[in-house]
């Protein structure tokens, strides 16, 4: 069976369409027009912003993607209730006082066992295999008696992360008040201990001395703190009545204050005419008799250290008459060497000057000083020197070591010495070591090699051509009695080689003669121009130390390279070998 509703036309359902209210109307393109220029209208501020249902201004430049609310949500009008958190699904916490239950609850007390409660006790928060109590002989589900009260029902806390992670969470304040209680009981012992221990002293007084002397050691100064463990009196930071003293000049260009040993040893009121007490504690310390005091404790330690038996403290008078008698002594010692001195050598007419306050005092150099108490004016610059010792001439030397340079050495230029640290000898020095040393030639060497090598090379020839011609003639004696014919043809041909060697045995030696002669000669060559230029280095050195340091050129290797066998020759013989005894010998 069909229901009335199933036979309606398409065309009344759209005619009716104002009757669905849960589907929201299309727009035209009217209402599309309006709705943009009233949004441009807001952004611009001609127009008023809109407003939500609690009358709060709703920001127009807020993206329409979070103002627009959802059709689901049934807003009525424009909201950003949908974008704010929504209260029914916000989780509840506990609050911050709420907390377990501790202890047992003894506002009620049952006199009767209840069904269900503990068998051994009697409570019904916990059942028998849960009671912490001992277990009794006779429960009191028989019993009846000392129905034990029940604990509390303890609460179902919800916390979050700070309340979870909370230290004092569940803390009483009033369990501090107990131990406030208990220290200030203490307080109150002490302070009647030490008026009792006062009013016994009071009572027993024989000596006023010595009664100061137990108030001396037994009462605490302000400012100082007795620890009776470790027997020592530690001073705090200041007595807390005194002011401090960098609030006594707020300039800050006053005397300085160290915070780190809380001093100022400057006067803070210099330069003022008003009367203080405190004017810094240099003033303190180098006042009065503290300096004659000072003296006086070195000269009872020296005393001491000398086996006079003297003690500031404990016998100043007899300090104070020792050390008078030691000034006169001193004095008058000093006068006597001094007449001493000038009885003998004379020059009492130069000790008769102006003070030394008059000659220290005036000056005619114009120096200006900072603030900071750095040279501005009047003072020359100080010649900066090097970290090593400069100047300096030991063992009556007039010049430093490595002011002379000949022959590969260093030396002192005073006398051209090549020890270091040796005693100068000055121009006995000088004409000692620069007698000139003989060294063997290499030319002579190498000639008389050449005429050994060729003496030897004559003789092995002359053996070897004796040797053939032996053996030649042996061969041609026995081969004559067979047949003279062939002997004759044989010995001529043989002859004619043997003189073919010959001559090409005398052309070789020729050849190698002259070859050898060739190389001794350019060899010879060779160490000649070594020499030559061993000689003119030598002579530029000797020119390059005889000029002034100032003046004189810079000092590089122009040429970088391995030295011949002939320049290393050429320095070994005009090299000076001044440890050779016989050097000056064979030079006369």
């Amino acid at each position: 069976m069909t229901t009335p509703s199933a036979n309606v036309p398409v065309s009344v359902i759209l005619k009716n369409k104002s009757e669905f209210e849960d589907e929201p109307r299309k727009k035209s393109r009217e209402d599309w027009r309006k709705a943009k220029e009233l949004e441009e209208a807001r952004k611009a501020g001609t127009a008023p912003a809109a407003v939500d249902e609690e009358g709060k201004d709703i920001n127009p430049h807020i993206p329409q993607y979070i103002s627009a609310t959802p059709w689901y949500f049934g807003a009525e009008g424009p909201t950003l209730k949908h974008q704010r958190p929504q209260p029914e699904k916000q989780r509840q916490f506990s609050h911050l006082d709420e907390w377990y239950k501790r202890g047992v609850d003894t506002s009620k007390v049952a006199v009767k066992y209840r069904k269900g409660a503990c068998e051994n006790c009697g409570a019904v928060t916990h059942k028998k295999k849960d009671c912490m109590e001992r277990p009794r002989k006779i429960g009191a589900k028989f019993t009846n008696a000392n129905i034990a009260p029940d604990e509390f029902v303890q609460p179902d806390l919800s916390v979050d992360y700070d309340g979870k992670r909370d230290r004092w969470a569940g803390y009483d304040p009033a369990e501090h008040r107990a131990i406030v209680e208990e220290y200030q009981k203490i307080e109150d012992a002490k302070r009647q201990m030490r008026a009792d221990k006062l009013n016994a002293e009071e009572n027993d007084e024989q000596d006023s001395d010595k009664d100061e002397d137990k108030y001396v050691d037994e009462v605490d100064m302000p400012g100082t703190k007795v620890d009776s463990k470790q027997r020592i009196t530690v001073r705090n930071l200041r007595i807390r009545e005194d002011t401090a003293k960098y609030l006594r000049n707020l300039d800050p260009n006053s005397a300085y204050y160290d915070p780190k040993t809380r001093s100022m040893r400057d006067n803070p009121y210099a330069g003022t005419d008003q009367e203080v007490a405190y004017r810094g504690e240099n003033f303190a310390r180098f006042s009065g008799d503290t300096q004659q005091h000072a003296v006086a404790q070195l000269f009872a330690w020296d005393a001491h250290e000398r086996g006079v038996d003297v003690h500031l403290l404990a016998e100043p008078t007899k300090l104070e008459l020792l050390k008078q008698e030691y000034d006169k002594k001193r004095d008058e010692l000093k006068d006597e060497a001094r007449g001493g001195v000038i009885k003998r050598y004379g020059g009492a007419e130069h000790l008769q000057a102006p003070p030394a306050a008059l000659l220290l005092a005036q000056t005619e150099d114009y120096v200006e000083y900072s603030r900071y108490g750095k040279v501005i004016k009047g003072q020359e610059k100080q010649v900066i020197r090097s970290k090593y010792e400069e100047d300096v001439f030991p063992n009556n030397h007039t010049s430093v070591w490595g002011s002379y340079w000949e022959g590969g050495h260093w030396g002192y230029r005073c006398c051209h010495s090549f020890v270091k640290n040796s005693y100068c000898t000055g121009d006995a020095g000088k004409q000692v070591t620069d007698v000139p040393t003989p060294g063997p030639t290499l030319i002579d060497e190498q000639n008389q090699k050449v005429r050994e090598t060729d003496i030897l090379e004559t003789k092995e020839e002359q053996m070897v051509v004796a040797r053939n011609a032996e053996q030649n003639s042996d061969s041609s004696v026995n081969d004559k009695d067979s047949s003279d014919s062939s002997n004759e043809e044989e010995n001529w041909k043989s002859k004619t080689e043997r003189k073919s060697k010959s001559k090409k045995k005398s052309k070789k030696r020729k050849q190698k003669e002259k070859r050898r002669n060739k190389k001794a000669n350019k060899d010879e060559d060779k160490l000649k121009e070594a020499l030559r230029k061993e000689v003119e280095n030598q002579k530029e050195a000797d020119r390059l130390l005889k000029m002034d340091e100032r003046k004189r050129p810079y000092n590089s290797m122009f040429e970088v390279k391995e030295p011949t066998a002939e320049e290393i020759e050429a320095f070994q013989m005009k090299r000076k070998r001044d440890e050779d005894p016989m050097a000056h010998f064979l030079n006369k």
